[in-house]
């Protein structure tokens, strides 16, 4: 006889998928540009994002009833939050692992909480309380620790530090997306925000790639049809179905235990980087992890919201 499972369970289960999915974005990533010369983060975000276009302008469509008395700020401020979150920040992000590692990379994203609760208190002016400090300081301080430890067995240290400035500035732009989303989706509505915002980052991504590719069709038909089927991947796997699951889990278990579930996701990227990319860590690294993690969590399962 089959137990049916609780709601609670269904959205703890959505939340675990969709933190695995969101892992493995570094790997595919990674693996993609061993491929072909010709791969770079505007190439590969090309593919992602045409990929997953589709999709999102069908969530537009659906949910198109919901624009009706959307003024026009209200539109500027969406398109600044799509451009923002997910083509600036994912730009920034896939061109900056062309120089360190994902497991790196995953841990300084992991950072966005920490900035965007400093943002918040310079902008409700609010002072940090001691607990959100300490938070701040045993995030950033296992960020370095990680980042010292792979910068003294890198070969090239000026790529090295261009590919960290470039991630964390994409998990900056992140921050800056998620303190734009509460305002526009109340205007908007959660689902028609999301296909929107997205619409609008795919747009802009293929922008991009058609104005800085010299010949971009000839291009793209150059491709190996692995990086074509990477490029597929990243768009369905780790863009489309995870943004169903992070949602569905938060309708179901809460915003705050879907983000604890999610703290799993670095942990996941450098065992899958350990498995596929053949990646390692020392224990003075796993060490600085620990510390990140347990400092982003404390700030992302506070009950004190700044700014409310």
């Amino acid at each position: 006889m089959k137990i049916p499972l609780s709601s609670v369970q269904v959205g703890s289960l959505f939340a675990i998928g969709s933190a695995f999915l969101f892992s493995t974005k570094a790997i595919f990533i990674k693996q993609a540009y061993a491929l072909s010369p010709l791969v770079d983060g505007t190439v590969l975000m090309a593919l992602r994002m045409a990929s997953a276009l589709p999709f999102f302008l069908l969530l537009c469509w659906l949910n198109r009833r919901h624009n009706s008395n959307v003024k026009s700020k209200d539109w500027a401020l969406l398109i600044l939050a799509g451009l923002l979150g997910y083509y600036f920040s994912s730009w920034l992000d896939f061109s900056g692992l062309m120089y360190i590692s994902a497991s790196l990379e995953r841990i300084i994203l992991f950072l966005y909480p920490t900035l965007t609760v400093i943002a918040s208190s310079f902008i409700y002016k609010q002072p940090l309380t001691l607990k959100t400090i300490i938070a701040i300081v045993l995030s950033y301080g296992g960020t370095i620790i990680v980042m010292l430890q792979e910068q003294s067995n890198v070969a090239h240290e000026g790529y090295f530090w261009l590919g960290v400035s470039l991630v964390f500035a994409s998990a900056i732009s992140f921050a800056c997306y998620l303190l734009l989303t509460p305002k526009l989706i109340a205007k908007f509505g959660s689902w028609n925000f999301t296909g929107l915002a997205l619409s609008v980052a795919c747009l802009g991504t293929l922008v991009h790639f058609f104005i800085a590719t010299p010949e971009p069709i000839q291009l793209i038909a150059q491709l190996p049809n692995s990086v074509l089927w990477y490029g597929l991947a990243l768009g369905l796997a780790v863009t489309v179905l995870p943004t169903i699951l992070v949602a569905q889990s938060i309708a179901r278990i809460g915003a705050s235990q879907s983000a604890m579930i999610a703290s799993i996701g670095p942990i996941l990227t450098i065992i899958l980087a350990t498995l596929f990319l053949g990646e390692t860590m020392n224990h003075i690294q796993w060490f600085g992890c620990a510390l990140n993690i347990i400092g982003v969590m404390i700030i992302t399962l506070s009950k004190k919201k700044l700014g409310n």
